[in-house]
């Protein structure tokens, strides 16, 4: 019988999840846990033109193919090995490529939705949502989509007022009721919560030794 430990860690676009992951990583010092990233589980819309893609919310439950997710993270927890989608912020498409992934005995599942999902949350053993105050949140999000996804300061403008802010008031922020624990992301605040997390997962991974 396999035993994993399934966190999922959801927090608003730019709360700063991915580091709240790395902290997480570099305190354990072991490669035997894997990040499954919300990213790549948008919805495939070969159907639309680039116009109709670019015009999708992306900050809605229905973008993520949800289905898709929750079943390889079943697959994950049952210790096989699945082929996640790799998506394209340039195209708004998926790519023709797949990353296979192999189970590992702690598994995190990152992502601003990932604890709107009745099914897919219910399969974490522990529910994080990290808080981060809105205007730092914005600050990141401008950072990230010029830099890392093509875009220009109007568009991630537009883009934060008529999609952006809405939907976290409507589906993100009350997430937040479904966690275990909400860490706050400010500066050095959230490392004790980061040591209890590892230390947790350090347990799991090595139930013999754990006190």
């Amino acid at each position: 019988m396999n035993n994993k430990l399934i966190i999922g860690i959801a927090g608003g676009t730019g709360s700063g999840k991915t580091t709240v992951v790395q902290k997480i990583m570099r305190n354990l010092e072991t490669e035997n846990v894997l990040v499954i990233s919300q990213d790549n589980y948008y919805r495939n819309h070969p159907d639309l033109s680039f116009g109709e893609r670019v015009k999708i919310n992306f900050d809605h439950p229905r973008s993520i193919d949800f289905e898709l997710l929750t079943r390889d993270i079943r697959l994950l927890k049952e210790g096989k090995t699945v082929e996640q989608p790799v998506y394209s912020f340039i195209t708004h498409n998926r790519t023709e490529e797949v990353i296979v992934t192999h189970s590992k005995d702690v598994i995190i599942v990152e992502g601003i939705l990932v604890l709107t999902h009745p099914d897919l949350r219910n399969l974490f053993d522990l529910k994080i949502f990290v808080h981060a105050d809105s205007d730092e949140r914005l600050i990141r999000r401008i950072q990230r989509d010029i830099q890392e996804r093509g875009r220009d300061l109007q568009e991630v403008l537009d883009r934060y007022r008529t999609t952006l802010k809405p939907m976290h008031e409507q589906f993100i922020e009350p997430s937040k009721n479904h966690a275990d624990i909400i860490i706050p992301n400010m500066k050095k605040q959230n490392d004790p919560a980061i040591r209890v997390l590892a230390t947790l997962i350090k347990d799991k991974l090595n139930p013999l030794t754990a006190s």
